[in-house]
């Protein structure tokens, strides 16, 4: 669980309300669609934020999954084209969230911390993965694509 992001958004909530609040003292005009239009963009800011509070990565018989919160970002790697992984450790510049990060060239899955597993696949695409439990997670991989 990612207790910075949960500030975050708060934060971002606690904001969005203010701003409800202000809007509503305001009377009723002709113009008061955008008020609506307003919300719906806050709960869409607020339900993308809540979405990376958790991250939780399965593996099984034929896949590695990755899920973001409730499952609105999600990825999955077939095991069969995983070439390796390997417990890395992120420099803080990396960051969090889901990203390319251009050099070296690899997509990153993380919510916070450093430890990461990197996966390598057969077409040399590279992943990093943030975890927790980066050993567990990657005796797990290893054992499934050995």
């Amino acid at each position: 669980m990612s207790y910075p992001m949960i500030l975050i958004t708060l934060i971002v909530w606690a904001l969005f309300m203010w701003a409800q609040f202000v809007t509503r003292l305001e009377p009723t005009s002709a113009n008061s669609g955008a008020n609506f239009g307003v919300t719906a963009v806050m709960v869409l800011a607020v339900l993308a934020l809540a979405s990376f509070i958790t991250i939780q990565v399965s593996v099984d018989e034929r896949f590695v999954r990755v899920k973001f919160g409730y499952g609105l970002f999600r990825k999955r790697f077939l095991l069969s084209e995983i070439k390796s992984a390997k417990v890395v450790k992120s420099p803080w510049y990396y960051g969090w969230g889901i990203h390319y990060w251009l050099w070296p060239q690899m997509w990153i899955y993380s919510i916070s911390g450093l430890d990461a597993v990197e996966i390598v696949l057969k077409n040399e695409a590279v992943y990093r993965i943030g975890s927790d439990e980066v050993e567990k997670l990657e005796a797990a991989m290893t054992r499934s694509i050995t």
